[in-house]
């Protein structure tokens, strides 16, 4: 089975296909000026497009990780979380708190789904 690594960066792999899976690197907003809602609505839509360059979509999550600089805001991701995922389709998931890179970044969200 051969590794596809669709998006081969300098430090690490944004996303990677391997035997009917496709990982995602955790992933920011690039617009840092928003509060955690609309970094969280920016990631989202990069996962999509990440999801749909592999060959899959947010109906076939499998997990999501999701770090919160202040846990606080677990309300304000989830609003945004909620307005995407689809309800049928639920993978298995975690959100923690945690130092992210910067004072600016307020989420990162990593995934894992099954291929189309």
């Amino acid at each position: 089975m051969t590794i596809e690594r669709l998006e081969n960066g300098q430090r690490f792999c944004r996303v990677l296909r391997y035997n009917g899976t496709v990982y995602l690197a955790g992933l920011t907003a690039d617009d840092l000026s928003g509060d955690t809602t609309a970094q969280t609505r920016e990631i989202l839509a990069k996962i999509d497009a990440c999801l749909a360059k592999a060959g899959s979509d947010k109906t076939r999550l499998l997990s999501a990780q999701i770090w919160l600089r202040d846990i606080a805001d677990f309300d304000m991701m989830n609003s945004a979380w909620d307005a995407w995922i689809d309800r049928s389709a639920m993978p298995v998931r975690a959100t923690v708190e945690a130092r992210l890179a910067g004072d600016q970044y307020r989420v990162e969200i990593m995934v894992t789904a099954a291929v189309a």
